[in-house]
């Protein structure tokens, strides 16, 4: 059998190391594997052999700019989608799996007609946010809106990624995938939560059969690994309050950190990894920003050498953040939002509601016992 993934990244995040970990899967059975991404970033080595580029840094930025000023991501990248299925043909998958569909690299109204062309054609689509079924946003959760069970209008959160900085084209862009996703006769939408699960069902999206699986991690990297951190950081000393984000902005938690901070004495230090250049120059002085990594057993040593991993994004689906810290040894405070709480499995380990600042500190301060 031949298996085409595609998503916006490759080996790399969250979502690009879910593709290759199925990749290797399939392959081990047997099966001949592609992964089709679109954002040029870096692939590791050992993953290079499945991948296959979708268009070119230019048609990214293209792309990017008719988002920015015409707010209609999704429906650029015309001529890189065409060239991409021209491959496509030529490869003849049996299995089409696709997952992120936006990050600025892909037509989906293309891809979408090219899918109902090949009615044969096995297709599983795993949503990890909410873009699939609304008119412009990821998530809608902190902007409280439901226009996207009816039809999405003056959009409340056109500035926040896919930003548009003048038009709103929400409710074009509504109708548009609502009907380039509709009527696929082989599809099956796959979830990684039961939160999002819940959302989907109550979409224009509820006509596909619909699976619930857990994201996993590699647990032969993910697991307690010893390291020089605390040393190389000066940290010895320090009790180690650890964030981790592929971007760090309102929504993940930054200005909670922040916040944290200041609450904290001299024994602790917070550590936030994936900071831009920007972000490390503001840092207060108790909080150690490292830059995006993408080595996964770089970022176990990091995991590992924390006394507590904290994850205060207010919106998410199913962090796997969570679960690579417990599977390092480390123990996790997380807000209750989204699909969180369906990651804890350390009885040691919280939830908490958004915003509980000392409650957070509290708990560090008592090792995380604490009610």
């Amino acid at each position: 059998m031949r298996v085409l993934f595609i998503n916006a990244v490759c080996g790399i995040g969250s979502t690009g190391r879910i593709c290759t970990d199925l990749a290797q899967n399939f392959e081990k059975d047997g099966h001949e594997v592609k992964i089709a991404y679109g954002r040029s970033g870096y692939v590791p080595p050992q993953y290079q052999k499945y991948a296959v580029r979708i268009g070119t840094d230019f048609d990214v930025k293209i792309h990017a700019l008719k988002t920015r000023l015409f707010d209609k991501h999704g429906f650029g990248s015309k001529n890189a989608t065409k060239k991409f299925l021209e491959w496509a043909e030529q490869y003849k998958p049996d299995l089409v799996w696709l997952h992120n569909l936006h990050g600025y690299y892909i037509n989906i109204e293309i891809l979408f007609s090219w899918l109902k062309k090949h009615p044969n054609l096995q297709i599983k689509w795993t949503l990890h946010d909410c873009w699939a079924f609304t008119g412009h946003c990821t998530y809608f959760t902190f902007a409280n809106c439901e226009k996207w069970k009816t039809g999405c209008f003056r959009c409340e959160q056109k500035h926040r990624y896919p930003a548009s900085c003048f038009a709103d084209n929400c409710n074009e862009n509504f109708i548009r995938k609502r009907l380039a996703f509709s009527g696929i006769s082989k599809m099956t939408l796959i979830t990684p939560s039961k939160w999002l699960a819940d959302l989907v069902q109550k979409s224009f999206l509820k006509e596909y059969p619909l699976e619930i699986h857990y994201n996993s991690i590699d647990t032969k990297i993910f697991k307690p690994t010893p390291s020089d951190f605390r040393e190389k950081h000066g940290l010895k000393n320090k009790k180690i309050v650890l964030g981790v984000a592929n971007v760090w902005d309102y929504r993940k938690g930054f200005d909670d950190f922040i916040k944290l901070s200041k609450l904290l004495n001299d024994n602790y230090v917070i550590v936030l990894v994936g900071v831009t250049k920007k972000q490390l120059k503001n840092l207060p002085n108790n909080i150690l920003g490292i830059q995006k990594t993408n080595s996964s057993e770089e970022l176990a040593k990091i995991y590992t050498a924390a006394d507590v991993f904290v994850n205060f994004t207010h919106e998410d689906n199913y962090p796997t953040v969570n679960l690579e810290a417990e599977a390092c040894g480390t123990k996790v405070i997380t807000y209750n939002t989204g699909g969180c709480s369906e990651t804890i499995h350390n009885i040691d380990s919280k939830i908490i509601s958004m915003g509980s600042y000392s409650s957070v500190c509290k708990m560090i301060v008592n090792g995380v016992t604490a009610d």
